[in-house]
């Protein structure tokens, strides 16, 4: 692998979004939200009303998907045929979704080429689930970022822009979330043998990349 590739994977809440920014911005490297891309997925399976769960539909569809990253200095770009969809993938539904399609083959597939082009011209920093697994199983140095089911859902609570949220409703769909993601047949989330793990309950995201630096 000619550029340097670091991949940052864990479950969700662990930080790895705010971790992956500093050490990118700290090593002046781009980094990938892989996460955005399923989230895309999502965001047009919804917009398009598909019925994901036939593989032909979904199949047709995902030939017809132009998703791509505008990387920017400050903060990547996700944009779906020429529109910047970033503002709209953050909600819950779509997150729930993006977790379930996540697991499709097809998805999955139709994703890896994307994330592989972008790692063939530039160093980067990539969070995501299966990094260091699937994705880059050659990458230069791995994490595995993990951190207690009630500080991640803590987090992801404080995120949420809605009066009405409620924590423990936040807390029961990350942990779903994480059976979801742990159990299913097609790249589970899971530490690559070679990882570094760090547990980020206690650590702020600086101190987080602190300990990372030390590896590189």
């Amino acid at each position: 692998m000619s550029h340097r590739i670091i991949t940052i994977d864990g479950p969700a809440g662990a930080g790895k979004t705010t971790v992956s920014k500093l050490l990118a911005n700290e090593l002046g490297c781009v980094r990938v939200d892989t996460g955005a891309l399923y989230r895309g997925v999502a965001y047009e399976i919804i917009q398009q009303d598909i019925d994901w769960q036939n593989n032909e539909i979904l199949t047709a569809f995902l030939a017809t998907l132009d998703l791509n990253f505008i990387l920017t200095k400050e903060e990547p770009r996700l944009v779906s045929s020429g529109k910047d969809i970033t503002p709209h993938i953050r909600t819950p539904r779509i997150t729930m979704l993006a977790s379930a399609t996540s697991a499709r083959p097809a998805v999955r597939s139709a994703l890896l080429d994307l994330q592989r082009n972008i790692a063939q011209e530039q160093d980067a920093v990539f969070e995501g689930r299966d990094m260091g697994t699937v994705v880059f199983p050659d990458a230069t140095v791995k994490f595995f970022l993990f951190a207690d089911l009630t500080v991640r859902a803590r987090r992801r609570f404080d995120e949420i822009q809605d009066a009405e949220k409620d924590f423990y409703r936040v807390r029961q769909q990350m942990e779903k979330r994480d059976a979801d993601d742990s159990t299913r047949s097609q790249a589970p989330l899971k530490p690559a043998p070679d990882a570094i793990h760090i547990d980020a309950s206690h650590l702020t995201a600086r101190q987080v990349v602190t300990k990372m630096r030390r590896y590189l």
